[in-house]
This record gives structure tokens, C-alpha cells and sequence, in this order.
């Protein structure tokens, strides 16, 4: 999903009204959850912002991750586009 924005970079609530597209239903805290394991697994980096308003951004590990270029363990490898 953020190897597809602009800037690698998107919020947790467009995130979380996304997910339903394609077919995962999670809640804002399911999805600050992920991100935080992500952050941790150095895939993205998250910013704080006033209100509760979170900002990731994926690093270069993390788009060769969704690309399928490099691999994780627990991380599904995409699929091939069609």
C-alpha cells in the first residue's frame, strides 16, 4: 500500500478505510499494531503527529520487501501481477 502512494508515505486512518479492498477488515488499533511491528523490522518509519494522527513511511527495505525483491521471515512474497 505505501510503495503506491505518493512518497512512499500515508496516515493510519486512510490505511485502516483501505484495507477493506482488499478483503482485511482491521481496526485503527490492529493497524497502528502492524505498523509498529513494521517500524520495529525497519520495513517503515512512523511519526507522531498532535490528535493522534500517525504518518508512516516506507523505507527502501521495506518497498524490496513489497516489491518481492528481498524477502522476511512472516512476510508473504506478492503475488505476480497479471
Amino acid at each position: 500500500m505505501l510503495e503506491d502512494a505518493p512518497r512512499y508515505t500515508s496516515n493510519v486512518s486512510i490505511m485502516t478505510d483501505l484495507l477493506p479492498r482488499f478483503g482485511i477488515s482491521y481496526t485503527r488499533d490492529q493497524v497502528v499494531g502492524e505498523l509498529a511491528w513494521l517500524k520495529d523490522q525497519g520495513m517503515l518509519t512512523t511519526e507522531d503527529l498532535p490528535g493522534g494522527f500517525i504518518v508512516a513511511t516506507a523505507t527502501t527495505r521495506g518497498c524490496e520487501i513489497a516489491q518481492g525483491i528481498a524477502t522476511y521471515p512472516g512476510i508473504q512474497r506478492p503475488r505476480p501481477r497479471a
